[in-house]
């Protein structure tokens, strides 16, 4: 075990706050040094946010987007894609069965689709809020205030809006017409109306360097997110970054594991991206600091073309077999499923 990843390892088992140097010898660490990083991020896990895996449920409502993301199937020059949109009715039928299954929260995600109107989600939070008694996450990108306002006002709790790189040059090469200070104000709102915010990044980005994976981990930390969400980039031929290496499964769980510590109070999802790239990947993110699973409840009608990226795990999957599967992967891990809505601490 090296100096620098045995010292590092030992300040924050002791609670210091992880330096810059502590975190890049941690992320660096190789596979003998991974075993003790992992055990300490499951321990740090299981102490402050219990042995618990909260269930969210995902209904990805549509697929249209008024972006043009280097990295995403859903962008709006991708001409190959078969484009929907569920409708209210269709949306909270989804929310019903995801509920009656047992997810104590409802995630409904999609494109930057302007269809969708604030007013016209804020009924369907209003209706699912009502009449289910569950938690609403939403994540559908860029709003002005007043939206968030609006959706707040019906009842969504939590908001995800992933910065996906630190790197502010990176971030407006990815995602053009957009930038990473316009992402972080955003945030600011979210937080100023009363979301729980979570955010999250991708590893192996074509350009991300060890600085801008390190400042990812530190800016969450500084955001004080509720939940960070950690994937590998998976390239997609659909987009322009259709032939670059994808992010590999081994560095995606080091830099959980790290966030896990930066952020012991932090939900962290084991991803359907990780288990798409590794079938043991959700796994293995629960082994190293994981406690959030979501499963997919999308219909089976519009689930295979939400394709941000190719080859998505659960796609011929019912919800019903979704969530079954959700939970034979926190069995096999050693968990138990969550009662609670998994709100954040200190949350009602």
């Amino acid at each position: 075990m090296g100096k620098a990843f045995a010292e590092a390892l030992e300040r924050i088992a002791d609670g210091k706050e992880p330096t810059w140097g502590d975190l890049t010898a941690l992320i660096e660490a190789d596979e003998e040094e991974s075993v003790s990083l992992f055990n300490l991020a499951d321990r740090v896990r299981s102490r402050f946010v219990g042995d618990g895996v909260h269930f969210r449920g995902i209904i990805e409502f549509s697929n249209y987007c008024a972006r043009n993301c280097l990295y995403c199937g859903l962008r709006k020059n991708n001409r190959d894609l078969a484009r929907y949109r569920m409708s209210p009715v269709e949306i909270i039928e989804g929310a019903r069965r995801a509920a009656a299954l047992g997810c104590r929260t409802v995630v409904l995600q999609s494109g930057e689709d302007g269809i969708h109107t604030a007013g016209v989600l804020a009924d369907i939070v209003h209706t699912i809020k009502r009449e289910l008694g569950v938690a609403v996450t939403l994540s559908i990108g860029d709003r002005s205030r007043k939206d968030y306002a609006v959706l707040r006002e019906a009842g969504a709790d939590r908001y995800l809006l992933k910065h996906e790189t630190s790197d502010a040059r990176l971030f407006a090469t990815l995602r053009p017409g957009t930038t990473l200070e316009g992402r972080l104000r955003r945030m600011g709102w979210l937080r100023e109306l009363g979301y729980q915010v979570g955010s999250g990044n991708m590893v192996g980005l074509p350009g991300q360097t060890m600085e801008s994976l390190i400042g990812d981990i530190l800016l969450m930390r500084r955001l004080g997110v509720e939940m960070a969400g950690i994937g590998p980039f998976i390239p997609s031929a659909l987009t322009p970054l259709g032939g670059v290496p994808g992010g590999a499964v081994e560095k995606v769980l080091k830099t959980l594991a790290v966030t896990r510590l930066a952020l012991p109070h932090a939900h962290l999802p084991a991803t359907t991206a990780a288990a798409t790239v590794d079938p043991l990947g959700r796994i293995k993110a629960l082994k190293c600091g994981a406690n959030v699973i979501m499963p997919n409840m999308t219909p089976l009608p519009y689930r295979g073309d939400y394709c941000i990226y190719p080859g998505k795990a659960e796609l011929s999957e019912t919800p019903e077999e979704s969530y079954a599967k959700a939970v034979r992967t926190v069995e096999r891990a050693g968990r138990r499923v969550a009662e609670g809505y998994g709100y954040a601490l200190g949350s009602t």
